[in-house]
């Protein structure tokens, strides 16, 4: 019953991960006052990439991390243990479309902000303070093109020498660290 053949004798069977629902997060801001701050994950189908964007998450209080159905990571186990246990903590709603729901997000006033190495708006003049979702691309391709297109900022990471882009991870934690120091002040 072991995927890894190293069970020291133990093994428990345990409910699988239930999702949450973007109904569940906003009320999970309400609940603490606070604007929505959420998290799209567009196709990352790493599941070190997204445990370790669930971990950051989770540190810098977002209220859920969104996920499609198809081509992306789901809740493993390699999830659960790059999160250290964050993925216990943190609400992860798995959609069947992140363009639809952003479209829907926007219209009750959630601020959409995709990052793109393209991007036309330089992270550190983007007010990522209020209702915010920011939207991270897939590791090789970025964004999807529906994704990018329902987003009102698409937002640039400052970078130096002759890459252009870092890992999706990276990304989260610079964009989330971003919010979290205007979120401060």
């Amino acid at each position: 019953m072991s995927e890894t053949g190293k069970h020291q004798g133990v093994i428990a069977y345990a409910a699988a991960y239930t999702y949450a629902s973007i109904d569940d997060m906003l009320q999970k801001a309400k609940d603490a006052g606070e604007d929505p701050f959420l998290i799209f994950l567009d196709n990352v189908e790493d599941p070190h990439n997204l445990g370790a964007i669930i971990r950051t998450a989770y540190c810098a209080g977002a209220h859920g991390v969104v996920i499609p159905k198809r081509r992306s990571a789901g809740l493993t186990s390699v999830v659960a243990k790059t999160s250290a246990g964050a993925v216990s903590h943190m609400k992860v709603a798995r959609v069947p479309n992140i363009p639809s729901l952003l479209k829907d997000l926007k219209k009750q006033g959630v601020w959409v902000f995709g990052t793109a190495a393209n991007g036309t708006t330089g992270l550190y003049d983007t007010d990522l303070k209020g209702a915010a979702a920011i939207v991270i691309g897939s590791e090789g391709d970025g964004m999807t093109r529906l994704a990018a297109e329902n987003c009102d900022f698409l937002v640039s990471i400052p970078m130096k020498g002759d890459l252009n882009s870092l890992n999706a991870s990276a990304s989260a934690a610079i964009l989330l660290y971003e919010a979290v120091r205007q979120r401060m002040n």
